[in-house]
């Protein structure tokens, strides 16, 4: 401000009249005289300074007004122009340094009284001190004391700058609010972030990756095997049982094994971990030691969807496919009658996950195997001894032993995992029974009588399109089970029938068994030479006995005993000179046939471990083209046959799902069931036709029975298409022999001979011919034979359409000869009584 703006603002005196709480005006002329003992440059500050102060306190105080009067609240005259002019003289005049030594004198506010104008001649005081004016005169127009002056300035100021402090206060309490805020969200975040880090830590840090692609939580017990990409295929609960306070250590030094990793868990049980890798496949071997009677160790797999679909076993009651769909009690893994037990007749410890992995149970394992138990979507296995499965204990406590293989293909795995050059050690002879196996039907006859043989071999020559085949005799040729000679009542001229069968072009086999009836010519022999397998606990000379079919009362031979396989090679021998056999047929039946109390020469591992003996004993010995049941793959040319399915359209269905399980388990070479169901033929002298006829099976059923059947490695007949009075039955079947002769066989022989080489099966399920398509991976009613030919059968009552899945590629119609696009689903493709679906594989690039 220069001196020509504060002579104007001087000539302008503005009244300020501030009504306060307690009655007290305070005028501008206060301000106006100690504005007048400042320098200008202070009068400039001190004036904007107030003026800005006043402005604020408008917006704050309704109380404050502001008046361009010129006269005081009380009517006083703030003086004349002239006497300003001469004021502003004076205030030229006046020395700077009086005015800073008066800035320095204490004053003291008098008490708050009410505000009141001064006479003219009341001296100004500043404390005590009088104060004289410039030009030794005293001012006559002061109306107030300059002290009266300067605490109502102050004051003023103070009330002024109350609303700011107030409003700096609440700035300064929102300030602090949102520190608290900040400093309560920090700490909810380090709580956040310290249970995040124990979970993490517990739940990762402590899931050391032991071995590549492999995670274990020693304590929590939870294991993860992941691909070569990152994501999980298997996971599992390890020790399931293992009480929840039993700490885990290290194993002591004498535990140890090498390239293995030891924990255990005091007094219960002790973990082995290993890894081994072969090319681009990682396999962990996992293996529990029982250290208490009372645990029996046991461990989970998550079956759940998104862990993939898994196949293998064998055959399992209801036959689901894929596993994950069934549900199993906690169960022995042993053969049996699927009707009256949890497994089958061919097992495997094998299983395989679409997502690639396997896992592989070891033979000495006493296995008990679930699947979905207790409304889980768990696979469990166990190790646990028990009175009959695993009565023979190889270790005084369970012990759960398995490896876990992976990789990202499916099929690479599967293909690595499968037995290699089967045809190593194969005769030419047994090369060429394979093929005609293959070529030729399975003609399954019971024979009652010599005739029923003699007139079963014309019916078959009499049809016309048909080849001859193999005769096979159930064990009714005998008079008891274990005799091993022809009943000479029923069979009087039995060697020359047989020659007769011979020149017609028929091979005849004889099923045997291991099972000597207590009313058999053998039994008391047997008994003599301590043959058969012994009761345990009790005198080794007293036999076991057991059922068998037909027989309430029967001995098993003890193949493990060294007398044994003489005395039945003896006997076999004697069968083929006298009627020219061909082959044998063994009917060894299951792991449940076996006595409950069983003992035998040598310890074996399970019930299961006597078929594999028996069958690798009498390979070399005898000629053998099948067996009934197996737990390990038998070796060329031997047909491991399906079990016996019933004449209705719930078995026809079982069907496809037990021939690919049993093909993906390593039995590449199996021999289906009779054509129409596995139906018992009685046959009496009187009328044995109508007898006959009254046990046909439903003629649809046969017929698409006998569709399916076309393609399977194996034929085989019990009923006789001519049988049926309906015309159209015997043209079906004639059609399907030259689609069998024509396009089947040379397929089934060229994937055989790949399969001696690989191991793979020749009857395949969708995903081998395509294992990243998720739709292969569950079709359940459809089989390729090999890679060139994909087989859709009509498998419900009355249906005449079906919907049919074609992998990736290009498809020739078996019914039409149109093409078809792969990876799709064709919807509701026809498909009449006579006809059945099948779609011939061509080159990618195939046009018409």
């Amino acid at each position: 401000m220069n001196d020509k703006s504060l002579r104007a603002v001087e000539k302008q005196p503005l009244l300020i009249s501030m009504n306060k709480e307690d009655g007290e005006d305070y005028s501008y002329n206060s301000i106006w005289a100690f504005a007048k003992f400042e320098t200008k440059p202070r009068l400039e500050a001190i004036y904007e300074g107030t003026a800005s102060k006043f402005t604020r306190a408008e917006s704050d105080s309704s109380s404050v007004t502001f008046s361009n009067s010129c006269s005081t609240p009380n009517g006083s005259s703030l003086g004349s122009e002239t006497e300003e002019e001469a004021n502003d003289e004076e205030l030229a005049k006046y020395d700077v340094g009086s005015a800073i030594s008066l800035q320095r004198i204490p004053l003291q506010a008098p008490p708050r009284r009410k505000s009141r104008a001064a006479s003219p001649s009341m001296t100004q005081k500043l404390g005590n001190e009088p104060i004289d004016l410039p030009g030794g005169a005293q001012s006559t127009n002061s109306t107030i004391t300059s002290v009266n002056s300067i605490s109502s300035l102050l004051k003023e100021k103070l009330q002024l700058s109350i609303p700011q402090a107030l409003r700096s206060s609440k700035k300064r309490q929102n300030a602090d609010y949102r520190l608290r805020s900040f400093v309560g969200i920090l700490f909810l975040c380090v709580v956040f972030l310290v249970g995040f880090a124990h979970i993490y830590y517990t739940q990762h840090v402590l899931q050391r990756a032991y071995f590549d692609k492999f995670r274990f939580n020693k304590n929590e017990r939870v294991m993860h095997v992941y691909s070569s990409t990152g994501s999980e295929i298997i996971a599992a609960r390890l020790g399931e049982g293992i009480p929840a306070n039993t700490g885990v250590f290290p194993c002591l030094p004498h535990h140890q094994r090498q390239d293995s990793v030891c924990l255990e868990w005091l007094q219960q049980t002790r973990l082995y971990l290993a890894h081994t890798k072969r090319e681009d496949m990682h396999c962990y071997h996992v293996t529990w030691q029982s250290l208490s009677p009372y645990y029996n160790p046991k461990d989970c797999f998550d079956w759940s969807t998104k862990r993939g679909h898994w196949y293998g076993a064998g055959q399992i009651q209801s036959m689901s496919y894929p596993l994950e769909r069934g549900r199993l009690d906690l169960s022995p893994f042993i053969t049996g009658d699927i009707r009256k037990h949890p497994f089958g007749n061919v097992l495997k410890r094998y299983f395989l996950n679409s997502k690639g992995a396997t896992i592989l149970v070891d033979p000495e394992t006493p296995l008990y195997v679930s699947i979905n138990a207790n409304r889980s979507t768990d696979f469990c296995l166990q190790a646990k001894h028990d009175a009959f499965a695993y009565i023979n204990h190889l270790t005084p406590l369970p012990q759960l032993n398995y490896t876990i293989c992976a990789t990202d293909n499916m099929k690479n795995l599967h293909s690595s995992m499968a037995e290699k050059s089967l045809w190593d050690g194969l005769k030419p002879d047994e090369l060429h029974a394979v093929h005609s196996l293959l070529s030729e039907p399975v003609w399954q006859i019971s024979p009652t009588n010599e005739a029923a043989i003699y007139n079963y071999t014309e019916d078959v020559i009499a049809l016309g399109f048909l080849r001859q085949g193999h005769v096979l005799l159930s064990e009714e040729w005998q008079p008891s089970p274990g005799d091993f000679v022809l009943d000479e009542d029923r069979f009087p001229s039995m060697e020359e029938t047989i020659n007769i069968i011979h020149r017609r072009g028929f091979r005849i086999v004889f099923s045997i068994q291991p099972f000597i009836s207590t009313e058999s010519i053998n039994f008391k022999d047997a008994v003599a030479n301590r043959l058969l397998i012994s009761e345990r606990g009790s005198d080794p000379r007293i036999p076991a006995l057991t059922r068998y079919k037909q027989s309430n009362s029967a001995g098993v031979l003890d193949i493990t005993n060294n007398k044994t396989l003489p005395w039945l090679q003896t006997k076999l021998e004697s069968l083929i000179t006298k009627y020219h056999v061909d082959s044998f047929y063994l009917d060894l039946g299951t792991a449940q046939d076996m006595p409950h109390y069983y003992k035998c020469e040598q310890a074996l591992t399970n019930p299961d471990h006597y078929k594999t003996i028996f069958t690798k004993s009498i390979l070399g010995l005898i000629p053998v083209i099948g067996v009934s049941s197996a737990i390990s793959r038998p070796r060329a040319p031997v047909f491991v046959s399906l079990p016996p399915f019933s004449s209705s359209w719930k078995a026809i269905k079982t069907v496809i799902p037990t021939v690919l399980s049993y093909g993906m388990i390593g039995y590449p070479f199996i021999m289906p069931g009779a054509v129409g169901g596995d139906v018992a033929l009685p046959m009496s002298d009187d009328n044995p036709d109508n007898d006959f006829e009254v046990n046909l099976p439903d003629k649809e059923l046969y017929v698409r029975w006998l569709q399916l059947s076309t393609f399977l490695p194996v034929i085989r007949f019990t009923h006789l298409p001519s049988k049926y009075s309906d015309d159209s039955v015997l043209e079906i079947a004639k059609r399907l022999t030259t689609l069998r002769q024509k396009t089947v066989t040379p397929l089934l022989k060229k994937y055989a001979n790949e399969t001696l080489d690989t191991g793979l099966p020749i009857i395949r399920p969708l995903w081998m011919l395509d294992p990243a398509d998720p739709a292969c991976h569950v079709v359940v009613d459809e089989f390729s034979v090999g890679e060139e030919l994909i087989v859709a059968p009509v498998l419900y009552s009355g249906s005449r359409q079906r919907e049919v899945y074609l992998p990736a590629g290009v498809w020739r119609d078996g019914i039409d000869g149109s093409l078809r696009k792969g990876s799709r689903w064709i919807h509701n493709y026809r498909v009449a009584e006579d006809k059945v679906a099948y779609f011939v594989k061509m080159p990618d690039n195939t046009r018409f």
